[in-house]
């Protein structure tokens, strides 16, 4: 799911799925960070929302229904320079026409770097 777009171009690699959870890391290198040498904001998010919205693939009957993205925010609480970033993700809801995902970005000494919540839809294919 990762080669040939956003999350492949930023090294995202999912490294667990588990039964109510996903593990995904990304590098924090030329390719996520910001002119001044550390990891990007945007960069931070597009793995949170990347994370939310394979964990909400996962969670859908994918024969009738997609889901996309509705709203997301986040909090930085740590800068980090290089090295890995390691992002989980724990669905807060999962409804019939919502979803709502918490997604934690942490460095590689288990420090908070950003907290996230993803809302999105679960639309209907069109028959």
């Amino acid at each position: 799911m990762t080669e040939g777009n956003l999350m492949g171009h930023l090294g995202i690699r999912f490294t667990e799925i588990g039964d109510d959870y996903l593990v995904a890391t990304m590098p924090v290198d030329h390719r996520t960070q910001q002119p001044f040498g550390l990891l990007h904001g945007g960069a931070s998010v597009a793995l949170a929302e990347s994370m939310g919205s394979v964990g909400s693939h996962l969670c859908i009957d994918t024969a009738r229904y997609y889901c996309v993205g509705l709203e997301i925010n986040a909090n930085h609480i740590r800068s980090v320079r290089s090295g890995l970033v390691k992002g989980i993700a724990r669905p807060l809801h999962l409804g019939r026409r919502t979803q709502v995902w918490d997604i934690r970005i942490y460095d590689e000494q288990d420090r908070l770097v950003c907290i996230s919540r993803l809302t999105l839809a679960v639309l209907a294919y069109q028959e």
